[in-house]
């Protein structure tokens, strides 16, 4: 066949061309199901699904085949708001890799709606987020619009949550069977299911990495976790029990999670390496199993002499109950100049600027004074 030339028999091609497809159009041809697997991917990319869904086609219609087989090749789903139900529950048999969904405004209700339809389908990572900045009085006000149930993805892989405080009761039952990584952010938990219990290994027996990151609702966090090798906890505030028994976990942070009451921890990592403790510490309350692979502590900021003697005290004690280790305190402050001017003689200035130096030294060694 040749390429070139013949400018006449090119527009009379063309327009034979168009003659047949007029005439397939008119008698309701399906030439969809014809193409190609690749080329049916091509086209979906071009048309972009994130426009709106034209109205579900009845099962008799000519391209229904076309569009059942073109539906069963999607890899990935975007939506910048949630779904119409129908966009996820007309073919919930089909599988997608990834879905990703924008949340701003959505209710309880609207995603109490679609969320079931979805746990059937996703095989892969399942992004749901809000993407506006969220005010202390917006979050009060968000806790108390109510809660939806988050339904369990058995086939999911990876899910992450940002939900500007919405109101989320974890299931009480099912088992989220390949899931491996679980990010939740901004989230207000509800019950009547356990966050604990979810993420366990009866529930979660991939699950190697945990991040709850600015959430409120939980009290009490205990989980076992024979898969689990991350977990971060930053910034629950009302938290006031934890316990971790995780034998294969190599690093855990815990952050401002114990704001609102005395810590009571109970953490058993034997092989954990990394411990980012920046929150507060009681000897008599929060106890550390064995952790003789334990090789870097990460704590919050020290306060250097002349201030923070109390706050200091906890953070020492924390010092001296892991020796022989690098400390990584998150912040080294120290008064300017002039407060030492103000509080101290010449003499006693000097010897307040050698403790300041000593105790930076004795930071960058892993080791502390008592």
């Amino acid at each position: 066949m040749e390429l070139g030339g013949g400018g006449g028999d090119s527009a009379a091609m063309s327009a034979r061309l168009s003659s047949d497809d007029a005439a397939a159009a008119a008698a309701g041809e399906d030439r969809l199901s014809t193409l190609p697997d690749d080329v049916l991917v091509l086209i979906l990319i071009l048309l972009k699904l994130s426009t709106p869904a034209p109205p579900p086609r009845p099962a008799s219609s000519p391209t229904a085949g076309a569009a059942s087989g073109l539906s069963a090749l999607l890899p990935v789903l975007h939506f910048t708001s949630p779904p119409e139900p129908h966009r996820l529950r007309d073919a919930h048999e089909v599988l997608v890799r990834a879905l990703f969904v924008g949340a701003d405004g959505a209710t309880p209700e609207s995603l109490a709606v679609w969320l079931p339809a979805a746990a059937r389908r996703v095989s892969g990572d399942l992004t749901l987020f809000s993407s506006g900045p969220v005010k202390d009085e917006d979050e009060e006000q968000a806790g108390q619009r109510g809660a939806f149930e988050f339904p369990c993805f058995e086939k999911a892989t990876s899910i992450s949550l940002d939900l500007a405080f919405q109101g989320l009761a974890v299931p009480p039952t099912g088992v989220f069977t390949r899931l491996t990584e679980l990010h939740l952010s901004h989230v207000w938990f509800h019950g009547p299911g356990e966050l604990g219990d979810a993420v366990s290994s009866r529930r979660c027996p991939c699950l190697q990495s945990l991040t709850v990151d600015n959430a409120r609702g939980l009290r009490d966090l205990s989980i076992h976790s024979e898969s689990l090798l991350v977990m971060v906890l930053r910034n629950l505030r009302s938290l006031s029990q934890l316990t971790v028994v995780v034998p294969a976990l190599k690093e855990l942070t815990v952050a401002s999670c114990f704001l609102e009451s005395r810590p009571v921890a109970n953490i058993s990592g034997p092989h954990l390496a990394n411990l980012d403790w920046t929150d507060q510490y009681d000897p008599s309350s929060v106890h550390f199993g064995k952790m003789e692979h334990l090789r870097c502590l990460g704590t919050s900021f020290y306060l250097v002499y002349p201030h923070g003697v109390i706050y200091n005290h906890s953070c020492l004690t924390l010092f001296q109950r892991f020796e022989g280790i690098i400390i990584k305190p998150q912040k080294l402050t120290y008064p300017p100049v002039s407060v030492l001017t103000s509080f101290f003689s010449r003499k006693r200035r000097r010897a307040a600027l050698h403790y300041i130096k000593r105790v930076f030294s004795l930071l960058l060694s892993g080791t502390m004074p008592s």
